[in-house]
């Protein structure tokens, strides 16, 4: 579909729940899995989202020479689409979300009407909130979050940000 310099980028198939269960696993291990809701990865529940989300055709698989290393979305809402992505630990660091998250915006500004990009994250989610501000994007606003709760049952609350892209040269 799109190639870059260094990146194959299509969109998601519902075979890809191989690839999608990997990375929802590396994710897990991560720092900043307490910050998203977790994808799950029993078998069939992953099979069962990967063909959900290839159905929207807002998923796009990142593949790096033949291998899916990371996932670039969007949520449609009206003619606003936020960002979201999410790429195995071994390739963080090395500017291929910010390629595959640009090069995808690009694409969606020249194929459809798009009002604006947004997209949220944690303000904890150092790396993100980074990513976010080299693609263009300023904090608007934020708001408390959860989406675990610790071994007491308790809510792990922390500051979402809200950006929008500010950019108008896409």
């Amino acid at each position: 579909m799109i190639d870059t310099d260094r990146l194959h980028i299509r969109k998601l198939v519902p075979d890809d729940w191989r690839e999608m269960q990997n990375i929802a696993m590396d994710f897990r291990r991560s720092e900043y899995a307490v910050y998203d809701m977790p994808l799950p990865v029993e078998e069939e529940s992953i099979k069962a989202l990967t063909a959900q989300l290839a159905a929207s055709g807002l998923f796009f698989a990142v593949l790096r020479e033949g291998v899916v290393i990371g996932y670039v979305c969007f949520h449609r809402e009206g003619d606003s689409y936020d960002l979201g992505f999410c790429f195995h630990s071994n390739y963080h660091g090395k500017g291929y979300a910010f390629e595959a998250c640009f090069t995808l915006m690009k694409y969606m500004a020249k194929t459809r009407p798009v009002a604006a990009f947004t997209a949220g994250t944690a303000l904890e989610n150092i790396p993100s909130c980074r990513l976010l501000r080299k693609l263009g994007f300023t904090l608007q606003k934020t708001e408390r979050l959860s989406f675990h709760k610790d071994d007491r049952s308790n809510d792990i609350t922390f500051e979402g940000g809200i950006f929008c892209y500010d950019r108008k040269d896409i």
